[in-house]
């Protein structure tokens, strides 16, 4: 089986020759700069990235295609930087930090000490509500400057497209995360009970420009030739913390997942038969038929140290309706500060949970972070590489 097969195998709800893998497929399944170096470095591979980085803000690199192939990771990304312009757009301060004031009109900093970009300015954020802060200003216009910037971008990966499952990704964070990065944190929450209705609108702009961004990438794919290549569509919103849902589910409910359930429905439009991918961290159980009935066919990280995420609970209830994608082992702890011997157990553990009957695609719970050894890395991928097989 080549990877675009594999992948398909799998995604129906089969078996394929092996768990399918993948490393940088989307922008919440790759690996950060420093882990990135430090694993290559160990076996003599390539240490190149394609300099135009896919999530400069989270330092998120996509290895060049030697690479990717070396580590046998079965998907290519194919989608808008998540800051357009970034080499021309970051400066350097008089402290030697870098900045940027991104096209949403956020601010962000990164010292030569930190590892990310940290947010430093919101659009909204001094505004006394959204309503008011909507009078003067609104959700930037998916353009036609960054149309032609997408276009330039993906067009020399889709050669490997039809080889390696292609995943459409999407430009930008989910309606609950931008809209925090617009209002700020606290103020959001704040207005979740305090302005409703400006919730609702800010929602709603940013669906509006996702909508607009779905529609360019999939006729660039469709007009060039592309379009069945394209096997899932990744949308991503953090809807669940450590312990529960982001805000109650009632209001989950009402303000975002059937903003969801026009995007998915939108996309399906647009390609039929693809299967649609969210990245929701955190403890979602609740909303997990909600987004099913949206129209969900893929779920990510799945995050199995959150409450109530049991991964055999989570194969057993929605293992028919849903394909997990993630889950592979745990990045807060194991992956990062675990030893070898743990990080290989803890792989065969979840593959056994998770492999049998198909409908699962190996990719740690969430991306590899900075701070995740050589060795770590290499104990995952080498057990998954034997240990992953039908």
């Amino acid at each position: 089986m080549n990877s675009y097969e594999r992948v398909k195998t799998t995604l129906n709800h089969e078996e394929p020759d092996r768990v399918p893998y993948d490393l940088s497929g989307t922008t919440v399944t790759g690996i950060c700069r420093g882990a990135f170096l430090n694993a290559m470095r160990e076996r003599g591979l390539s240490t190149t990235y394609d300099e135009a980085e896919c999530d400069p803000i989270s330092q998120i690199v996509t290895p060049i295609e030697e690479t990717l192939q070396a580590l046998k990771s079965d998907t290519r990304r194919i989608g808008a930087r998540r800051v357009p312009e970034y080499e021309k757009i970051r400066q350097r301060d008089s402290d030697g930090s870098w900045s940027l004031v991104d096209h949403w009109d956020c601010g962000w900093r990164m010292s030569d000490h930190e590892l990310y970009y940290s947010q430093y300015s919101y659009p909204l954020g001094d505004a006394p509500s959204i309503t008011e802060g909507l009078k003067h200003w609104s959700v930037p216009a998916w353009d036609e400057k960054m149309i032609a910037q997408m276009e330039k971008d993906i067009e020399p990966l889709a050669q490997h497209l039809g080889t390696y499952c292609g995943i459409a990704d999407r430009n930008c964070a989910g309606l609950t995360e931008m809209s925090t990065r617009i209002r700020k944190h606290e103020n959001w929450y704040m207005d979740t009970v305090l302005d409703p209705e400006g919730v609702e609108e800010l929602a709603e702009q940013i669906t509006r420009h996702k909508l607009a961004y779905w529609e360019s990438l999939f006729g660039w794919l469709r007009r060039n030739g592309y379009l069945d290549k394209i096997l899932v569509a990744s949308e991503c919103d953090d809807l669940g913390t450590q312990s529960s849902t982001l805000i109650d589910p009632a209001q989950l409910r009402a303000w975002i997942i059937p903003r969801y359930k026009r995007i998915f429905a939108f996309i399906k439009e647009q390609h039929p038969g693809v299967k649609t991918f969210m990245h929701s961290c955190g403890a979602i159980r609740p909303l997990i038929p909600d987004l099913i009935d949206a129209g969900l066919d893929i779920l990510n990280p799945v995050q199995f140290t959150a409450h109530d995420m049991d991964l055999k609970r989570l194969k057993a209830d929605f293992g028919k309706d849903l394909v997990f994608w993630g889950g592979g082992i745990d990045t807060q702890s194991t992956l990062c500060k675990g030893t070898p011997d743990e990080v290989r157990d803890q792989v065969k553990r979840i593959l056994d949970i998770m492999a049998p009957g198909g409908g699962y695609v190996f990719a740690p719970v969430h991306n590899i972070q900075d701070d995740v050894s050589a060795a770590n890395f290499w104990a995952m991928w080498d057990t998954l590489m034997e240990y992953g097989k039908y």
